[in-house]
């Protein structure tokens, strides 16, 4: 019998087991990877970057060397780096390749996380980690992104036992539970350090799957003028820990505050059910978002 389900839904709920899988590779791909001292640098697009600077906020906060995290099409490589992380789903996103292209002309170690082999970035890296694994059929990430970063936080020494025991709590659950979120008219992440990286990629999920409004902020900056759209029927979401006496002062809004004491990548996963139940609400096929494709590829001419 054929399963009923979107491709979103069944990619989203095998996430946990995903995560367990792709950290227990680390012994495989580890000298692949920086190592402490290093200075680093990510390149990716959309999910792929949004990954990418959650690494380099986390690699940073645990001393392990300097790290950035660039958008392909806006990279600063000029500036010297010790090894480059290449997050590409496709392997053949237009931006990502040319810079592949530009680290091999320039001979800087790099390493290239892929999902699709016999693709460009695939094939033309100096280094490839497959992630075929967890590579999706739906155009919207979920599942590569989430284990890709699951191997680079192992490769930090984050343990990663709470985020698949949260994940899996959090698949168990009523979508019910998600309460306000249900109705809200908009939502607006926010996250600290390596979290932003998250909040960004949770407001990208929602626009993506649902053609929902959604925005993202570093915690700190909400107060400098996003609060001003904050009022009753709206929420505010926090990745992670949020700074102190914020929640109060958005709950005086009006707004709904959602916050929860979870690994951020397991709330992460709670977005991703909201993005289907929004999506379903909706009428909208989660799978195609609109105006999207798997990968972008430029036209050359």
């Amino acid at each position: 019998m054929t399963d009923p389900r979107t491709h979103l839904a069944r990619e989203v709920e095998g996430q946990p087991q995903d995560w367990e899988q792709t950290a227990a590779r680390l012994p495989e791909v580890a000298d692949l990877l920086p190592r402490p001292g290093e200075r680093v640098a990510t390149i990716g697009c959309g999910t792929s970057w949004f990954m990418g600077q959650a690494y380099a906020a986390r690699r940073e906060e645990l001393g392990q060397g300097l790290t950035d995290a660039w958008a392909a099409s806006e990279h600063r490589l000029d500036r010297g780096y010790d090894r480059v992380v290449v997050i590409c789903r496709s392997g053949t996103t237009t931006e990502v390749a040319e810079v592949v292209e530009q680290l091999r002309a320039a001979g800087t170690p790099h390493v290239s996380l892929v999902a699709t082999p016999g693709t460009p970035v695939f094939e033309r890296s100096e280094s490839t980690i497959s992630m075929a694994d967890v590579d999706e059929q739906s155009v919207v990430q979920t599942r590569f992104a989430t284990s890709t970063l699951a191997l680079l936080r192992a490769s930090l020494g984050d343990d990663l036992s709470r985020a698949v025991s949260d994940a899996r709590e959090v698949l168990g659950e009523d979508v019910t539970d998600l309460g306000p979120l249900l109705t809200a008219e908009q939502v607006t992440f926010l996250g600290q350090g390596w979290t932003v990286g998250l909040a960004h990629e949770a407001a990208l999920k929602l626009r993506e799957s649902a053609q929902f409004w959604a925005e993202s902020y570093p915690a700190m900056e909400y107060r400098h003028g996003p609060i001003s759209i904050a009022t009753g029927g709206r929420a505010v979401w926090g990745i992670g820990d949020l700074p102190e006496g914020l929640a109060e002062q958005v709950a005086a809004t009006g707004a709904h505050v959602e916050h929860r004491d979870l690994d951020p990548m397991a709330e992460l996963v709670r977005v991703h059910r909201l993005c289907m139940a929004r999506a379903e609400a909706l009428g909208v096929d989660p799978d195609q978002p609109r105006h999207l494709t798997r990968s972008i590829v430029l036209d050359a001419g």
